[in-house]
């Protein structure tokens, strides 16, 4: 079993792809998480992150070096300039990539879970994830992306509503996972913190090194194509 990377994070290297929508941006599938924070650490090439919160739209540029980090309540959306490679950081082991993302589809794709699932699924005619309906995901979201920043508060607020509603039947494997990876390191540390108030330093004669390397499988993610690195 892999060693559990610090903190209950988890890092996954993301090539974001290089697809053109309709408005001419090559990029991911803007969404949103509901529960975690994300990083981007940027890693090579150039592009922007374009963000739409109740404060309004923005966007900045991403070159390498570059870290930024948004919180729950960010749609977020990844725009690729020429060869955008990215570290993406996340709490809660992943969480984001396992569930805590909502992807800004048009309202009535977001009416109810089946049709949600039925235009997220990315299974090909053959069964097997495909980069046509990757893509095809991609321009949904984008298009619901646009209205949503041309829209008002109350179009954002209803996609706020409609996120909770299509996540809750999956809030106590969440927990679930939290208690597991960041709610266990945090009660570790606090474990050393009194054991070392007390002079006890037992815990530093089980020191030990690990160490992943890149992941040679790549997934078609919502940004573009991951490498996910092990979370535990």
């Amino acid at each position: 079993m892999t060693a559990p990377l610090p903190g209950g994070v988890a890092l996954s290297a993301l090539q974001v792809y290089p697809w053109e929508a309709a408005d001419g941006i090559c990029g991911g599938s803007p969404h949103m998480h509901l529960c975690c924070t994300e990083a981007y650490i940027v890693t090579g090439g150039a592009g922007r992150l374009q963000t739409l919160t109740t404060s309004g739209f923005a966007e900045q540029s991403l070159g390498p070096g570059d870290v930024v980090w948004f919180t729950p309540g960010t749609i977020h959306r990844a725009v690729n300039d020429g060869g955008l490679e990215i570290l993406v950081l996340m709490e809660n082991s992943g969480l984001p990539e396992s569930g805590d993302a909502v992807l800004t589809l048009p309202p009535d794709r977001l009416a109810d879970r089946a049709s949600y699932d039925r235009a997220i699924d990315l299974a090909g005619p053959d069964d097997r994830p495909s980069p046509d309906r990757a893509r095809e995901r991609r321009d949904l979201a984008v298009a619901g992306f646009t209205e949503l920043a041309a829209g008002d508060g109350a179009a954002l607020a209803a996609f706020h509503s409609a996120a909770v509603r299509l996540t809750q039947p999956f809030l106590d494997r969440w927990r679930e996972r939290w208690a597991a990876g960041a709610g266990a390191a945090a009660a570790r540390t606090a474990d050393r913190i009194e054991a070392l108030r007390g002079g006890d330093g037992s815990h530093l004669a089980h020191a030990q090194v690990h160490r992943q390397d890149r992941p040679p499988q790549e997934v078609l993610g919502m940004c573009g194509r991951l490498a996910p690195y092990k979370a535990s």
